[in-house]
């Protein structure tokens, strides 16, 4: 049986399609809710990267972007040397739900990390996602 390659979280939000969108795919936006500091070159091929509190980054790609409805984007992956060519794609998908958003994030790309670097960024993943999506939803509602 091979590893489970993907994560995948929906959250519903009480905030309209552009809302989140600006929350998922600005600097400011980003730096709200998912670290401390962002720049983003939001089109196919752009580059974004996100800085913590404790100075580490991660740095993406841009894939894919459809305006307010689907974000996607590569990044590092943690325990891998950073010039190590495998990274694992995230892509946002948001549908209007009445005045609201349905958020879904799906994460995938693990299943070809060696096992000892799987286990480890799968988990980590697993977590953030649960965690960071708490916090984009309680930025969103306190604005």
């Amino acid at each position: 049986m091979g590893f489970p390659d993907r994560i995948e979280r929906t959250v519903q939000l009480a905030h309209p399609p552009a809302t989140v969108w600006s929350a998922l795919t600005t600097a400011e936006g980003l730096a709200a809710w998912f670290d401390q500091e962002a720049t983003i070159d939001l089109r196919p091929g752009g580059t974004a990267r996100m800085t913590w509190s404790d100075g580490s980054t991660k740095d993406m790609r841009v894939e894919r972007v459809e305006e307010r409805t689907i974000f996607g984007f590569t990044w590092q992956i943690d325990g891998l040397p950073e010039d190590d060519a495998r990274r694992t794609y995230v892509e946002f998908t948001l549908e209007p739900v009445g005045s609201g958003t349905r958020l879904r994030v799906v994460e995938t790309g693990f299943a070809q990390l060696p096992p000892d670097t799987y286990r480890k960024a799968y988990d980590a993943h697993t977590q953030g996602w649960a965690s960071e999506l708490g916090e984009l939803v309680e930025r969103l509602d306190a604005a």
